[in-house]
């Protein structure tokens, strides 16, 4: 909205409604991912109780932790069309619910099958939330407001990393019913979930004519910029482009690394740091969770930190290529070191990835045509997502193997320096005027 328009009566009608969804629906998906983070890496705090319990194995638990990705990544579409469906209000209530439902039943697995399964089941059921949220945000705020309300909602992640090891490490405390500590916590925090989906049912509306918080003259305000605003995106249509033309364009294969190594160093320390905890000492499962948060609030302290210098310096390689020789010493220095300097390694590995991760994204921001931004950032950011499946399912295979995470946390140090040094080969504008990479020709093909 221009200046001139916003003390206008429909401006200030629209000012108004965008202050009122911000403070009503912001918190709402705030506490949302929180609690979805949590039910998402509450696992890595009972991988010894499930191996001394049910007998899975390093192998079997790096295998079924990641399996909770492959499961996520094949239903995300379907569900994203699922909820437009149904309406927004529905779908991310279910999504919530069976979330919960899965993340509890986790409790009665029995079996390496059955907690592959689950964690499959895990991912199907999630499959949707985020890219149902940003949907939401498109037909509730105008562009100029939706950049600042995703840096809300992503703060959720952040929170649920520092939350989630004291919560959990103290729900493992828990004994009774004929029930094992880790039992009740997954009981507890599923439940969580499906308690917490009546307040989603009761809050959320699907779109703002349904909205009875919203005067007509706000609702009407709202409706007309974001119809405009639809309009505008309609008239300008990303070009359709198959995964295979975008993989064509060596830059966009490079990016697709680079975010994947990041993404295997950030939930191979997600999934394997309690471990390294344990190993410092004899510590309950309350300190463990204790501990688990330090390296989580050091990390988002430097990624600010990283972000502003970011800002200032415009070098944007040469800040994603120092964040990840960060990370790539501190895995290197924990494989090595004795448990405690161990851990102040991981915390210092944190500082770089956590602040690589964001760091990367104005890279092929920058570079892509904006006809495809949208579908080759999706693309990098599925492909990325793998890390997810492959650090904790490589990890767990070698330390099945070698009965020490000494190599994969050495394969984590070697995927960073590598990312490093390819980063400079990335470019932050297309290679000619006209755009004429691979993925430019296949645009200029399909409009």
């Amino acid at each position: 909205m221009n200046p001139s328009q916003s003390s206008t009566p429909a401006g200030l009608a629209l000012t108004s409604a965008v202050s009122k969804i911000k403070w009503r629906i912001l918190p709402l998906f705030v506490a949302m991912f929180i609690i979805n983070y949590i039910d998402r890496v509450n696992i890595g705090f009972v991988r010894s109780h499930l191996s001394t319990d049910l007998g899975i194995g390093a192998a079997a638990f790096g295998l079924g932790a990641g399996l909770f990705f492959v499961g996520y990544a094949l239903f995300e579409v379907p569900s994203n069309m699922l909820l437009q469906r149904y309406g927004a209000r529905a779908w991310l209530t279910r999504i919530m619910f069976t979330w919960g439902l899965v993340a509890a039943c986790m409790a009665f697995v029995q079996s390496e099958t059955s907690f592959y399964f689950m964690r499959f089941l895990l991912g199907v059921a999630e499959a949707g939330f985020f890219p149902g949220v940003v949907y939401y945000f498109t037909q509730w705020l105008p562009n100029h407001e939706r950049g600042r309300a995703m840096a809300v909602f992503l703060s959720g992640s952040a929170i649920a990393s520092i939350l989630s090891g004291p919560i959990t490490g103290a729900l493992l405390l828990i004994e009774g019913g004929g029930l094992h500590g880790w039992q009740w916590m997954f009981i507890i925090e599923g439940g969580a979930s499906m308690v917490f989906c009546v307040v989603v049912w009761l809050v959320l509306d699907s779109t703002p004519r349904e909205a009875k918080w919203l005067s007509q003259e706000q609702r009407e305000a709202l409706a007309a910029v974001i119809a405009a605003e639809q309009e505008q995106r309609a008239a300008n249509r990303p070009a359709h482009v198959s995964a295979l033309s975008l993989l064509r364009d060596p830059q966009i294969v490079l990016f697709c690394f680079i975010y994947f190594a990041i993404q295997l160093t950030i939930y191979g320390a997600t999934f394997w740091l309690p471990t390294i905890i344990k190993k410092m000492g004899h510590f309950n499962d309350f300190q463990v969770g204790l501990f688990n948060s330090i390296p989580w609030i050091v990390a988002i302290a430097a990624m600010y930190l990283f972000a502003v210098l970011a800002a200032r310096y415009k070098k944007p390689q040469f800040w994603v290529a120092t964040t990840l020789v960060i990370s790539a010493a501190g895995m290197a220095i924990s494989a090595v070191a004795g448990p405690v300097i161990g851990f102040v390694a991981v915390c210092f590995a944190g500082i770089g990835f956590k602040a690589a991760s964001s760091l990367f994204w104005p890279i092929p921001q920058a570079y892509l045509d904006a006809r495809i931004a949208a579908a080759v950032l999706a693309l990098i950011n599925s492909l990325g997502n793998l890390g997810g499946f492959f650090a904790p399912a490589t990890f767990g295979y070698l330390e099945q193997k070698t009965g020490s995470i000494q190599g994969g946390l050495f394969a984590l140090s070697g995927a960073s320096l590598l990312a490093a040094v390819l980063v400079f080969l990335a470019r932050t504008r297309p290679a000619a005027p006209d755009g004429g990479g691979p993925a430019e020709a296949a645009v200029k093909h399909a409009a």
